[in-house]
């Protein structure tokens, strides 16, 4: 009989493209190794070239996702990606307390998805507010890119130095760890992503790749370092894994529709 393999939950909405969201967790889940679960919030209308619409799942049936997978097939580390709204965050916040996601039991990260391609914000205020009180508390993990620093912590990161004053703030607000993405710095010419757990500053320089094409980069990333906690890995070890593994998705982008293409996994077939 096959072993089971390790099991990682995505919370997050379906990008009917196909280039992130729920699409673009489970296909890193998959080229990771390891088998994705889902509760999905909300159901875009989307292609590569914007979200011309959004539907949410009723918030108890987010919840009652959560409940029904853990509980049955259980999870060995969760991510978050859209959220939608603040009801939605208030209603998965007692169930993942339930079934032991976060706060130091099951791994769990927390993409915080607030922001669009362009920096517009995603979130009401009163989302934004959920996320920092109710789930960054409970994370093993904040994965922000600067234009979701900037809302979330209203601090403008223009260099290394504001990178590092955010990942203070942000942790100040309650996760275990903080990963800063720096591929929006865009006047450095590497991608630096910061990794800090209060005490320790960790840089994980990567190259910055002359392409447009990184729709779903954020999914892609948080669920690759998802799949190797998942199996045990460390935080700064998984956080490793996921930068190696984006650096090459990106450089496998392709172009899609007539926009922003997505970051591809399909590298890893030829392994």
């Amino acid at each position: 009989m096959t072993e089971t393999p390790p099991r990682v939950l995505t919370i997050a909405g379906s990008d009917s493209g196909g280039g992130a969201g729920i699409q673009a967790d489970l296909r890193t889940l998959f080229a990771c190794g390891v088998h994705g679960c889902v509760a999905l919030t909300a159901v875009t209308v989307q292609n590569s070239l914007g979200v011309t619409g959004v539907s949410e799942i009723p918030a108890d049936v987010v919840a009652a996702q959560i409940i029904s997978v853990a509980e049955d097939i259980g999870v060995q580390a969760a991510k978050t990606g859209m959220l939608a709204s603040a009801r939605i965050i208030e209603a998965i916040t007692p169930a993942l307390d339930r079934v032991g996601i976060g706060s130091g039991k099951t791994p769990f990260v927390v993409d915080p998805v607030s922001a669009s391609m362009h920096g517009d914000q995603l979130l009401a205020d009163n989302a934004l507010d959920a996320l920092r009180g109710l789930l960054f508390p409970r994370a093993t993990l904040v994965t922000p890119n600067l234009d979701e620093v900037r809302l979330i912590t209203g601090i403008a990161v223009k260099d290394r130095a504001d990178q590092r004053v955010a990942a203070e703030a942000l942790h100040a607000m309650g996760p275990e760890w903080v990963l800063v993405k720096g591929g929006h710095m865009w006047d450095d010419p590497e991608c630096l992503d910061l990794l800090y757990n209060g005490s320790e500053f960790i840089e994980l320089p990567g190259p910055r790749y002359d392409t447009k094409h990184t729709h779903g980069s954020g999914d892609t990333l948080a669920s690759s370092i998802s799949s190797a906690l998942s199996k045990g890995a460390s935080v700064p070890e998984a956080v490793r894994f996921g930068k190696d593994f984006i650096v090459k998705s990106v450089a496998a982008a392709y172009p899609l529709g007539g926009g922003v293409g997505p970051v591809s996994p399909f590298w890893s077939l030829e392994r």
